[in-house]
């Protein structure tokens, strides 16, 4: 094969490559195994571990074990094992997609080895190239490695000794979902020895599944429903996608995506699904939770999944209304009824007639005002202001506060008849620093809704711009990541990852503070995300102060500088080219 062919990797060249640490890779090499150490991330604050935009979670092999052997007793070891390669597979899968998204201009060997070295990292096994050759075009896929100190096979021993089948089963799916993503066609995996038969390391080869002669005794474990009929026919079809293939896991992601909404944490599901309970009865909603937590986002959903979905929802934002003219808004005016009324005009009710009506800030409203909405809501009935006749009306409503509408009435500065009269079914939404498990999915979604909005195409987050934002607090909450991406979006220039300079320009933050591994293995703390100093360059330009600094530093090396920064090197090589150093 031709080196020059960036697709195309002999075994000499990965063993040349596997030879080095990650000190005296080569350059432009990433991502390396100090690029993936660096891209961990500990927040003891909050007790959130990430890799990149991932949420990890760090158990005791023991722990892991137990349920292991839990699943075997309850399940049988057929099914144990179809249920932990299933999982692997979509680990894997998963894998293979943040690190294409984190290190898009990664070279193929290395972005493929970055698998096994995650493997490494997450102290699962410790791996050891035996052969490997690929053609992403051709789809020829041939790998075959040692694994040295599998703690799946720690644990399998400890509770059934030594048998006579492999029991690498969640590693084996986590391999072949890696594989499968980076190929884009179905890769199987198959452990040809393993420690828990008595062998001294586990050996795994991999192929694409139409390789191997009897693909049918592992094809059941990755698909247990498909018929060995089934499993002839999907082979003769053209390649799987394999992130279809891990989505397939998660039904409720993908209508989660389908929707306005966006989030998987468990505050948030538990807030959709109220809405999802309460949508298609006539009841009356109250949304509590901080400014720019969504409330409306999830009031315009309740309306669109509620039987009055095909009338109008009318929002009205009862603080930026004065006094004197809420009647009037909120009930209509008849001609004539005071001085300016020169026709006759429907209130929000009358527009709203058939579907929601959506009154943001409640607490804002004056206890006049409130008098008049408690009577409306009681007799289901207005009348407009200077009006001599009532109006019947057909209206959800929904309330919003950001403030504690208890607290008010105690107060006195709420009715408490109107209270109750709100607070039939009651939602809270809780601030984003409490559902950080939804900052990924919310960025990537800002992301693409930005970028296609004003026509920039952005190469994603860089992962000091990840840690940054996951760690932050965002007193202004969705609100404000929002407009942070928005700002990136701009500020970030042509294929350019959106960095810590591109988002925090306004001094919304002090740096926040996590730890992550340094080269010695230890935790330390670390910045994430602030430069120490703001950009001195014209807007949309990078620090040159900061990028020679680093060059220096790193005595010139451009791989170097660009791991200091958190940078990819080609990611550092372009943005020094535009300031001149290079």
């Amino acid at each position: 094969m031709r080196r020059s062919d960036p697709n195309r990797v002999t075994l000499a060249q990965l063993q040349r490559r596997s030879s080095r640490t990650s000190e005296d890779v080569d350059e432009g090499a990433t991502p390396t195994l100090r690029d993936l150490a660096e891209a961990l991330s500990f927040s003891p604050d909050d007790g959130r571990i990430w890799l990149g935009d991932q949420r990890m979670v760090l158990w005791r092999s023991s722990t892991f074990g137990s349920l292991r052997a839990e699943l075997i007793a309850r399940l049988g070891q057929e099914q144990a094992r179809s249920l932990l390669t299933r999982v692997g597979y979509a680990a894997g899968a998963r894998d293979a997609e943040l690190v294409r998204r984190t290190w898009p201009d990664s070279d193929p060997v290395n972005a493929f080895h970055a698998g096994p070295q995650m493997h490494k990292l997450g102290g699962i096994v410790r791996p050891e190239a035996i052969a490997f050759e690929f053609d992403i075009a051709r789809g020829s896929f041939h790998a075959e490695f040692w694994w040295h100190d599998s703690s799946e096979d720690d644990e399998h021993i400890a509770a059934f000794g030594i048998g006579t089948e492999p029991a690498c089963w969640m590693q084996t799916g986590y391999a072949s979902g890696y594989a499968s993503a980076f190929m884009g066609k179905f890769i199987v995996y198959r452990e040809i020895e393993c420690r828990a038969t008595g062998a001294g390391a586990c050996r795994l080869v991999g192929r694409p599944a139409d390789e191997w002669e009897d693909p049918e005794l592992d094809q059941h474990y990755f698909a247990p429903e498909l018929s060995a009929a089934g499993i002839r026919r999907s082979l003769a079809e053209p390649a799987i996608a394999a992130s279809a293939r891990s989505r397939s896991l998660a039904p409720a992601a993908r209508s989660e995506q389908q929707s306005a909404l966006v989030g998987i944490s468990s505050s948030f599901s538990a807030a959709r699904h109220l809405i999802e309970r309460v949508a298609p009865t006539p009841a009356t909603v109250l949304f509590s939770g901080p400014s720019g937590a969504g409330k409306e986002l999830f009031a315009q959903t309740l309306h669109a999944i509620s039987p009055r979905a095909a009338a109008p929802f009318v929002a009205v934002n009862c603080a930026a209304i004065p006094d004197t003219l809420i009647e009037a808004e909120l009930f209509g005016v008849e001609r004539g009824a005071f001085t300016g009324a020169s026709s006759s005009r429907a209130g929000r009710f009358e527009r709203a007639q058939g579907g929601t009506l959506f009154l943001d800030e409640i607490a804002s409203l004056s206890f006049f005002a409130q008098g008049k909405l408690l009577r409306a809501l009681q007799e289901r009935r207005i009348e407009r202001v200077g009006g001599s006749r009532e109006i019947a009306v057909d209206v959800r409503v929904v309330a919003a506060t950001n403030v504690d509408l208890r607290t008010e009435v105690r107060a006195g500065r709420f009715r408490e008849d109107l209270f109750f009269r709100l607070n039939v079914f009651p939602i809270a939404l809780p601030p984003l620093k409490e559902r950080r498990d939804d900052i990924p999915l919310l960025m990537e979604a800002f992301l693409r809704r930005y970028g296609e909005q004003y026509g920039r195409r952005v190469a994603g987050f860089t992962p000091r711009a990840v840690q940054a934002l996951l760690q932050y607090d965002f007193p202004g909450n969705v609100r404000e990541l929002q407009n942070l991406i928005e700002r990136g979006v701009i500020m970030a220039g042509p294929d350019e990852p959106i960095d810590v300079v591109h988002l925090f320009r306004g001094g919304e933050m002090g740096a926040p503070h996590g730890l992550s591994p340094g080269p010695d293995g230890r935790l330390t703390e670390q910045v994430a995300g602030v430069a120490s100093r703001a950009p001195r360059t014209q807007v949309g330009e990078p620090d040159a102060e900061l990028y020679r600094d680093a060059l220096v530093a790193a005595r010139y090396n451009v791989s170097a500088a660009a791991r200091a920064l958190g940078l990819t090197r080609a990611q550092m090589s372009y943005r020094l080219g535009r300031l001149g150093l290079i």
